[in-house]
């Protein structure tokens, strides 16, 4: 079951690894907050940020453990733009919901109990 209806047609340069995690719920992605002062002043130390408009992390591992995680920030149509660890920078306040992708409705009908 995909997790996503539409992912491939926003995101058609999306890794076919990191499209797999993420329609199989291991990796979740989330837009980037461009206007909060959190990812400002993550551009001015990682200048590949700009270019920022998705991040794909894993929403299992513990807070007390996101530094050891790797985050990968992905462009409009899904191109990996760098990653960075969470050991440089957390992602609490940064995210926002991806508006642009769709739930299907068959995780819908499974999920709707949540």
């Amino acid at each position: 079951m995909n997790k996503y209806e539409n992912i491939t047609k926003e995101l058609p340069e999306l890794q076919g690894i990191l499209l797999d995690a993420i329609q199989s719920e291991f990796l979740e992605i989330k837009s980037v907050e461009k206007t909060c002062e959190k990812y400002i002043g993550a551009c001015e130390e990682v200048p590949e940020l700009k270019e920022a408009y998705f991040v794909v992390y894993s929403k299992y591992i513990k807070k007390s453990d996101h530094r050891y995680e790797k985050f990968i920030f992905l462009n409009e149509k899904g191109k990996e733009v760098c990653n960075v660890s969470g050991q440089e920078m957390e992602l609490y306040g940064l995210l926002g919901e991806c508006m642009n992708l769709e739930l299907s409705k068959e995780y819908e009908a499974n999920h709707t109990d949540e």
